[in-house]
């Protein structure tokens, strides 16, 4: 009967694996967190993934899993895959940089006070750029420092619809972002003319990113909030990755179609161990206008009832623990104008029934936290 191995027997086997992507030893990179070794020869394994939605998970495991298997005396394996926390990550780039440390991402900082929310929905056509917009108003005008970062590099919208017609200046190697409403904001669509789409694919759009939240001077942010493309594709990602403290606010309207791929754009919280700030449905009803002129209150249901209540339950399902339904946004109009107009509705008419909604979400994220924040593309901005 063969002894067990050694832990510096397996750590050498690990040694010859290499990362999928980096190609270079998992031992080498800081990946391996933990090894033990039973006395019965089972060996557990503990390795890092770079970033939760890794999509080479399954080459790492059969990799790790034939390498340890081979080591004499190993009677299983046992592998359990973690995720690097930010510390770990920043290591990881300065070490393959050569020791010359990242630009840094204040909001990834240990002990940033900044609130981020990764605004997200799982189709278009939801109202989550509206949302984005009126929330981050609605915040500026209680007296928050907010910042809007318009992560919807193909249908960038944000500028247009916070009214942001300013151009942002650069200093050297850091970008100063307009500001409209009281609020920060910074777009793609800043740096493209007219209305040139962008075509990039995924590096090109992590790096956009990355310099939008290392580059730009935000200052000291109470909250920053992120408007997300829709659905669960590189820029949610990257998100997830780049600022992990990030908090998902997940936009639905009432109907069940828009509700179930909703769920879906929440979900990838379980991958990216992300948190869920809660849900927002929009649309939710019409307000009868002949009813409110003889002082009566009837809603139409246009797209139906319940949806951010059914996404909300659904979340609350899929990760152990309730997710709240933050506000239910009537329709209105003037939301869709003061989009057009640059003049967001909740603060244009604050008493409006849409407004004091989104006003009393935009009160309850914002005052979770009070207190500071924490050229790779060569983006110049349009006429400077």
């Amino acid at each position: 009967m063969s002894s067990a191995p050694s832990v510096e027997a397996v750590r050498a086997a690990l040694a010859t694996v290499n990362d999928p992507e980096i190609h270079k030893p998992i031992t080498e990179l800081g990946m391996v967190a933990a090894v033990d070794v039973a006395a019965d020869g089972v060996v557990s394994v503990t390795v890092l993934l770079t970033v939760a939605g890794c999509p080479l998970r399954d080459t790492i495991t059969r990799d790790v899993t034939a390498a340890v298997t081979k080591v004499p005396g190993v009677t299983d394996v046992r592998l359990t895959l973690d995720v690097m926390t930010a510390e770990q990550r920043e290591e990881l780039q300065t070490k393959l940089r050569g020791g010359v440390p990242a630009k840094e991402i204040p909001f990834s900082r240990p002990g940033s006070m900044t609130r981020v929310y990764a605004v997200a929905s799982g189709k278009g056509g939801v109202g989550k750029s509206s949302v984005t917009v009126n929330l981050a108003a609605a915040m500026a005008a209680d007296g928050l420092n907010v910042g809007v970062l318009d992560a919807d590099i193909y249908g960038h919208s944000i500028p247009r619809m916070l009214g942001a017609n300013g151009r942002p200046t650069q200093v050297q190697n850091m970008i100063m972002p307009p500001s409209a409403n009281g609020v920060k904001v910074i777009s793609i669509g800043m740096f493209v003319e007219g209305n040139t789409p962008v075509v990039w694919r995924g590096p090109m759009l992590h790096r956009a990113l990355q310099q939008f939240l290392a580059d730009v001077f935000w200052g000291d942010l109470d909250v920053l909030l992120m408007d997300l493309p829709p659905g669960t594709g590189d820029i949610a990602i990257s998100i997830a990755q780049l600022v992990p403290t990030a908090e998902i606010l997940v936009v639905t309207t009432p109907q069940q179609a828009a509700a179930e791929v909703a769920e879906r754009a929440g979900s990838i919280a379980t991958q990216t161990h992300q948190q869920i700030a809660g849900v927002v449905e929009n649309m939710s009803y019409l307000p009868c206008p002949h009813c409110t002129a003889e002082g009566k209150e009837h809603r139409l249901e246009i797209f139906g009832s319940g949806g951010g209540r059914r996404v909300a339950e659904g979340l609350g399902r899929l990760l152990g623990h309730d997710i709240p339904v933050l506000g239910e946004i009537p329709l209105d109009p003037r939301l869709r104008e003061g989009g057009d107009e640059g003049k967001p509705l909740a603060v244009a008419d604050p008493e409006a029934p849409a407004s004091q909604v989104l006003r009393s979400i935009a009160t309850r994220l914002g005052h979770r936290s009070r207190g500071l924040a924490g050229r790779s593309l060569g983006l110049t901005p349009v006429g400077r």
